[in-house]
């Protein structure tokens, strides 16, 4: 795992939701441009069931990523549906506010983009995922694309850090993932 930049360190101190502690092992993962994949990005295709379609990573893998991070946390999706981003909006129990980590689905050009909510300012969602850049990293997108905001249904109880974070950062708005 490559260093979460410093702006970001703090994620490093939240011990919960397992999601988040289970994506941010994977910070930095890039995907092979050109021919060839990165063999981990093939593997969780291999681990979430959809090796026999997902044959490169140049296909997008944001729900992938999302995919594998839920299913090694207890919360799996199913197989047929996980890499159609817009499908997530289906996963877990909906969330009217987005909270720390919750699954956020949005709306881009040709299709959609799924990702975990880490904060927010006015305008845009901070948001970590895969296939951001062809890598798994930060993205800040416009709240306008979102289509639905989704937690995991917590089998204990909603980790008490889950909470709406106010950042007063700004960033480049990304305006489509693929």
């Amino acid at each position: 795992m490559k260093t979460l930049p410093t702006k970001y360190q703090w994620l490093n101190r939240e011990n919960a939701p397992k999601m988040l502690v289970e994506a941010l092992k994977h910070y930095g993962t890039l995907e092979h441009v050109g021919k060839g994949s990165n063999p981990n990005i093939m593997a969780w295709a291999k681990e979430v069931g959809v090796s026999g379609w997902y044959t490169d990573d140049d296909i997008p893998w944001c729900g992938l990523f999302v995919g594998v991070v839920a299913k090694r946390c207890g919360y799996p999706f199913s197989a047929a549906k996980l890499l159609a981003a817009k499908q997530w909006a289906n996963w877990g129990v909906a969330a009217d506010r987005p909270k720390l980590w919750d699954v956020l689905v949005f709306v881009r050009p040709g299709g959609g983009h799924v990702g975990f909510y880490v904060g927010e300012n006015e305008k845009a969602f901070l948001v970590y995922g895969g296939n951001q850049s062809n890598a798994v990293g930060f993205a800040w997108i416009d709240k306008s694309r979102l289509v639905a905001a989704r937690r995991p249904q917590y089998k204990i109880g909603q980790p008490a850090n889950v909470r709406s974070i106010k950042l007063s950062e700004t960033g480049t708005l990304s305006t489509n993932e693929a």
